[in-house]
């Protein structure tokens, strides 16, 4: 075990998208060589290099950057740098960069993973950061890839390139397991066509800050700003029933005990829009389906209703 240094600092770089369970084995990690009484940093890049340095192969991103540095400080991080990728940065040497990094934090140990890439043209990797702690003073610490077993029993590493793939098809739960918890999509809450009071169910639609799942109808949960946690059918797609329509995310939400939630706060005020709303991923219910009839639309969705609520009592991924 490399000894720890009293006051010791322990750094981890990355992007963080999502925050897997890789990264909070990372945190873990860098907890343990910085001590009880060291520090524990995150220098996170948001948003992604790539959409500076080639904006149309930028993957979409997980995960706003508000609940990002909410996760990693739960992690384990005691403080949460935010690194803009400005192109001065990114033209760095990898020598340059971790100069860089060395004289503004002074770290004992620097924590990555196997396939970490640093420097301009991602030239920097493990072997080089070992190489450039001997010099500069911080020990290069590799920790390997978490794993996270999915539903059909496949056994894979954790990586936010993963995550966002299983999400990108709907499989909410499976990603929970990379990520370690179930998927949140974090937006505001706009004003939608009103069909919803048409239908007799109200709804929330979101304008979401990262991207969300696959079109089809999912059960989760929806956290208020006065911090209650309701049950909610999420919807994703193009309300086919109506001919199509830009791509949206409307959320029906209702009380714990089955009844409609009446769009008002804890205290009874009406939230109205423009409030912020984190909608939380647990099962996928059903695809898209267009219907002939409003009608049947709205039986639909009070079975869509039912199904959540079920699942809500179970806990949130209980297996159906």
């Amino acid at each position: 075990m490399w000894p720890i240094v009293p006051g010791a600092t322990a750094i981890t770089v990355g992007s963080f998208d999502g925050v897997h369970i890789g990264h909070a084995a990372l945190l873990e990690a860098a907890r343990e060589h910085a001590g009880a009484g060291g520090r524990v940093v995150a220098l996170a890049f948001f948003p992604h290099p790539l959409t500076v340095l080639r904006p149309e192969a930028a993957p979409p991103r997980i995960s706003a950057w508000a609940p990002r540095e909410r996760w990693l400080r739960e992690a384990g991080a005691d403080a949460v740098v935010r690194l803009d990728p400005t192109p001065d940065l990114l033209s760095l040497t990898p020598e340059a960069f971790a100069r860089r990094v060395t004289d503004e934090w002074s770290p004992t140990a620097w924590v990555e993973g196997p396939d970490f890439r640093f420097g301009r043209g991602r030239s920097g990797d493990a072997t080089l950061l070992a190489s450039l702690g001997d010099r500069l003073g911080f020990r290069a610490v590799i920790v390997e890839p978490a794993l996270a077993t999915l539903t059909d029993l496949t056994v894979a590493p954790a990586s936010s390139t993963l995550a966002r793939w299983l999400i990108g098809r709907g499989r909410v739960r499976d990603a929970a397991a990379v990520l370690g918890r179930p998927f949140e999509l974090t937006g505001v809450v706009t004003p939608g066509e009103r069909r919803g009071r048409q239908i007799g169910c109200a709804t929330a639609n979101i304008a979401p800050d990262a991207m969300p799942p696959a079109d089809g109808v999912y059960a989760g949960r929806a956290s208020l700003p006065d911090g209650r946690r309701l049950p909610a059918a999420i919807s994703v797609g193009t309300k086919p029933t109506f001919g199509d329509r830009p791509r949206t995310v409307e959320a029906h939400l209702m009380r714990d005990d089955g009844s409609p939630w009446d769009g008002r706060d804890a205290a009874g005020a009406d939230l109205g829009y423009g409030w912020p709303v984190a909608l939380t991923f647990t099962d996928w219910l059903r695809e898209q389906i267009r219907y002939d009839r409003v009608g049947d639309l709205s039986a639909q969705i009070e079975r869509d209703l039912a199904h959540t609520l079920e699942l809500a009592g179970r806990g949130a991924g209980a297996p159906a």
